[in-house]
């Protein structure tokens, strides 16, 4: 029985009539009537149900990571004189109609992708936690994460005016393979946790874009799965383990598998600390498997505390790796090798000595050591090292084709990308990553365009001012 029939309960049960009216108007947020008139928002998941009275609650909840919210007096059965569900619902739904706290569908569902970064919101919305944050997620205080992104913005244009650039070119070669833009695809682990296509749908996507693709040693598709799906330049990342026959056989398969060079990481003789991680005691999903280890010779393996193989795995990275190892797997291999985390000028220069086909300016999206410099601005140091005797790429921080622009201005040959991978993966599949790297060649193209560049190898140092730039001469007419 209700507390008190001549109030809450009989003004809930007279609101209820007027519910057909209000659910007449289209709203951004679906409200369904339960048989007791709770008025339930409907969110993509609904991971808890929370009975909120007031703004402010409804406030907390989201910032909880509530999911959804029932708004509900306990069928009147609780405090009696506090408003009617109906009543109250405008109130509390006011809160959740900020871009933060929509739905998927409410946020994205007839809007149209228009630039990269809007795919992470998407993605957020759709992975579990555990994933989203372990693909998010950087470094302890992730202040590098963040500066990866701020340092773009702090590198200024100085565009050429009144240049015919009806044409404009923007192929290039890398290690001798002509690919269609200097955008590539970077390693980014375990992509089906992201999609079930996984690594097959962005191989393929690199693919159709004429691109290059960089499988992750830790995918969750193997070397042989991932060129059976069809034709296309792809390169293999690689740690060095313990077990050395380990690493020989990962690299042989790689070869016969037409896997054209390898990136070697070199910035993870041990894992940085990701706090998200540790928080979520992140384990690789039961359904799925480091692909590329399965079959192998890993000789004794022992017992794990959480993921099985993948536990393994990380804990059989060697922490005695030396540049002797990169001249060691030269004698193992033909492919061109590329060193990936170099930042330093004096890295740059050991590199060239150990015989390396290129390096890759990373600080492995600042998820080893924070407050190191964001790629783009160790970036010039590491190319002056080099002095033009082996390419030089960045990974980290690109979002847009002016983020592209900059760098090569810089000195880079090219970039990768990782992290828009797979939020457009997690987002949209294979279609998603294929209109990532189209959405950054068009931007890119626009911004050579409007700087007055027709081909990538009028992209100049002049074409970009820096923060540590010293102050040009006023020009003299």
């Amino acid at each position: 029985m209700y507390t008190n029939r001549t109030s809450s309960g009989f003004r809930q049960s007279q609101a209820c009539r007027f519910l057909s009216r209000v659910f007449l108007q289209e709203r951004t947020v679906s409200y369904h009537l339960t048989n007791k008139c709770l008025l339930h928002l409907s969110f993509m998941r609904i991971l808890d149900e929370i009975n909120y009275y007031y703004p402010i609650a409804a406030r907390i909840a989201i910032q909880a990571g509530a999911a959804g919210i029932i708004v509900s007096n306990h069928g009147a059965r609780q405090l009696d004189y506090v408003p009617a569900t109906i009543s109250a619902l405008e109130e509390v739904s006011l809160p959740l109609t900020t871009p933060s706290s929509l739905s998927r569908e409410a946020q994205f569902g007839k809007m149209e992708i228009t630039n990269v970064t809007e795919y992470e919101a998407i993605a957020k919305e759709k992975l579990p936690k555990m994933v989203y944050d372990y693909y998010a997620s950087g470094a302890e205080d992730q202040w590098t994460l963040q500066e990866n992104r701020n340092a773009f913005a702090r590198i200024l244009f100085r565009p050429r005016i009144l240049i015919d650039v009806s044409k404009i070119d923007m192929t290039t070669t890398i290690l001798g393979f002509k690919i269609s833009m200097p955008i590539m695809v970077a390693p980014t682990a375990m992509q089906k946790m992201a999609h079930p296509e996984g690594e097959y749908a962005t191989a393929r996507a690199a693919s159709a874009a004429g691109t290059i693709m960089t499988l992750s040693s830790w995918a969750t598709s193997s070397v042989e799965e991932v060129a059976s799906t069809g034709p296309g330049i792809r390169f293999f990342q690689l740690y060095v383990y313990k077990n050395r026959k380990v690493v020989e056989q990962l690299v042989r398969r790689a070869e016969r598998a037409g896997f054209k060079a390898i990136a070697l990481t070199v910035d993870t003789p041990r894992l940085g600390r990701r706090e998200s991680d540790i928080k979520n005691r992140f384990t690789l999903p039961p359904n799925l498997t480091l692909k590329n280890f399965e079959g192998l010779d890993l000789g004794k393996m022992d017992e794990a505390n959480d993921s099985g193989l993948a536990s393994y795995v990380a804990g059989q990275i060697d922490r005695t790796l030396s540049w002797k190892d990169v001249q060691w797997l030269q004698t193992i291999t033909s492919m061109p090798i590329l060193v990936k985390g170099v930042i330093t000028g004096e890295d740059a220069r050991i590199a060239i000595q150990a015989g390396a086909a290129g390096i890759i300016v990373s600080n492995h999206g600042a998820r080893q050591l924070d407050y190191v410099p964001a790629t783009i601005s160790a970036l010039e140091e590491v190319v002056k090292a080099t002095q033009g005797r082996i390419p030089v790429f960045l990974d980290g921080g690109v979002r847009r084709g002016t983020d592209v622009f900059k760098a090569l201005a810089l000195g880079a040959s090219g970039i990768f990308i990782g992290r828009p991978v797979v939020f457009s993966l997690a987002a949209e599949g294979e279609a998603g990553v294929r209109k990532v790297l189209q959405m950054l060649r068009d931007e890119f193209e626009l911004t050579m365009a409007l700087s007055g560049c027709r081909s990538l190898k009028e992209i100049t140092r002049n074409h970009i001012t820096t923060e540590w730039d010293t102050p040009r001469p006023s020009a003299r007419l």
